[in-house]
């Protein structure tokens, strides 16, 4: 059984509560905690109506299919538009041609009316001594005349060069704006692309979680642990899984997350980085008596079978990072079942524990968590008739995602359980404002 199936639901709901988490720091950071020091889980509600359904998810599909189509014939009219620009019956380019053509007129006309200008001044200048008063007269009107000319030539051609740079002008103004319009169709384009790829995927997820398993209520989940964690420092927290249906369940997993919740005021959004807020948990069992963290090699606890009526105990020691910086967190757990007939479910709860976040000591160096230990999980009620998980880790917590395994770029399983972890969170708080608004 993979991690996938369940972690798409709640993936689908992180998606559609964006808003939600957003706003609900402040409502969490208004929240008292519980005089106790240990606090109880607070039973979830059923989320399907958070999610977004299968036909939901066509639709949404479907105007993303809309709007990519219209962004791909934009782009298209956009490269047609540039390639129009460079054909000679284009009104610019006519224009530009025609600009071009009279400025080639009027600089040769100026240029014979120059020539001309000079030939006439050169006359007078040639004009012999015996000339007649009417032969100079002549001579000098010829050179008024032709200067007259030589100026409306400079002039036409001056008005003439001017069309011709404005037209030209034009053209380049053209084509950048062209480009521009082009460069911003490819964005969108581009965009439409993501969106209508990111529609797909939670469509055919929706759909393999539809056609493969249910949500059901044949797990029981609770979880408890303290109301207040030092960073640095580790806690441990409890979690009961019982089988409620009436037959045995032969394939239980259990998966676990702990965020860090964002302060009053912090803006959380798709280019948030989730890594620094995922805290690093560590689990053990009966079974397996280690501490073993959750990586992408052991992504959850294996249960195995899990007999009608039973119940199964496992332990999670949290350790915020020594730096983490005072705030607030949440835990929460789920699991899903497999049986050898091929039925398969998820939990439709999601218990959750909320706590404060102490920053360490200043003037003191936080207590690390030893680097193996053996704990010795609280007995189970009932038959557990579980199975022997293989594989165990002594990695030490240090407070850091390489503690579990991650890396700058987390595995799928720790990315896609960081989204959860914010998704869940949000409904958390969702649900506990709606009720604090209607109490």
């Amino acid at each position: 059984m993979k991690i996938r199936r369940i972690l798409a639901t709640a993936v689908a709901a992180a998606v559609t509560t964006p808003v939600v988490f957003l706003s609900a720091a402040p409502a969490f950071a208004d929240t008292k905690p519980a005089a106790p020091q240990s606090q109880k889980p607070s039973s979830h509600e059923d989320d399907e109506d958070d999610m977004p359904s299968v036909e939901e998810l066509k639709a949404a599909v479907a105007a993303a299919r809309k709007a990519y189509d219209e962004a791909v014939a934009e782009v298209a009219e956009a490269e047609a538009a540039i390639e129009a620009l460079d054909k000679a019956d284009h009104p610019l380019r006519a224009a530009l041609s025609t600009a071009r053509q009279t400025a080639e007129a009027a600089a040769a006309a100026k240029t014979a009316a120059d020539e001309a200008l000079a030939k006439a001044e050169e006359a007078v200048t040639k004009l012999p001594e015996t000339a007649t008063d009417e032969e100079k007269k002549a001579a000098a009107d010829a050179v008024t005349a032709a200067k007259k000319t030589a100026d409306e030539a400079a002039a036409a051609k001056t008005a003439a060069d001017a069309k011709a740079k404005e037209a030209q002008k034009a053209v380049e103004d053209a084509n950048v704006a062209a480009f521009h319009v082009l460069g911003l169709a490819q964005k969108v384009e581009k965009a439409a692309k993501r969106d209508l790829d990111e529609a797909k995927e939670a469509l055919e997820i929706a759909e393999e979680i539809e056609g493969e398993c249910k949500v059901d209520d044949a797990l029981k989940l609770t979880l408890s642990g303290p109301k207040t964690l030092t960073a640095g420092k580790p806690a441990v927290f409890s979690l009961r899984l019982t089988n409620t249906s009436d037959h045995a369940l032969d394939v239980v997993d259990a998966f676990a997350n702990a965020v860090r919740l964002p302060d009053p005021g912090e803006e959380i959004d798709d280019e948030t980085a989730l890594q620094g807020r995922l805290i690093p948990i560590e689990w053990s069992s009966p079974d397996v008596l280690e501490w073993t963290p959750f990586t992408d090699k052991y992504e959850s606890v294996d249960v195995g079978r899990l007999a009608k009526g039973a119940s199964y105990d496992v332990k999670l020691r949290l350790t915020v990072a020594a730096d983490a910086p005072a705030g607030r967190g949440v835990a929460f757990a789920y699991a899903e079942y497999e049986n050898n007939d091929g039925s398969c479910g998820m939990s439709d709860d999601y218990p959750d524990v909320d706590f404060v976040i102490k920053a360490a000591d200043k003037g003191g160096k936080p207590t690390p968590a030893p680097s193996e230990t053996t704990a010795t999980p609280a007995p189970t009620t009932g038959t557990t008739n579980t199975t022997q998980q293989g594989g165990s880790s002594n990695t030490p917590v240090t407070g850091t995602l390489a503690a579990t395994g991650a890396n700058d770029t987390l595995p799928l399983g720790l990315a896609a359980a960081g989204a959860v972890a914010l998704g869940a969170g949000a409904m958390v708080v969702a649900r506990r404002r709606k009720a604090g608004a209607s109490a």
